[in-house]
């Protein structure tokens, strides 16, 4: 019952052809091209951008770790008073 055939899929195709023309579907067809273009883009821009922003925090977490032993040390001495 879920099987389509070759010979539905090219009824199927035909009869969207006739509904919407040729001129439309180019159009819709370069549309969602360029969309899914667009969504690529931005996702390997949102790559670059998470690489970069992974380096920075693990820079500011060593350096953090560095000046963080003083900080606790600083409150240990005020809970052992």
């Amino acid at each position: 019952m879920g099987n389509i055939s070759a010979t539905q899929l090219v009824i199927l195709l035909i009869i969207v052809l006739l509904v919407f023309g040729t001129r439309r579907l180019r159009n819709i067809g370069s549309d969602l091209g360029g969309a899914i273009k667009g969504f690529r883009k931005g996702m390997h821009e949102n790559d670059d951008d998470s690489s970069e922003d992974i380096k920075a925090q693990l820079r500011d977490d060593a350096s953090n770790a560095d000046s963080g032993d003083q900080v606790n040390t600083g409150e240990q001495q005020k809970n052992h008073s």
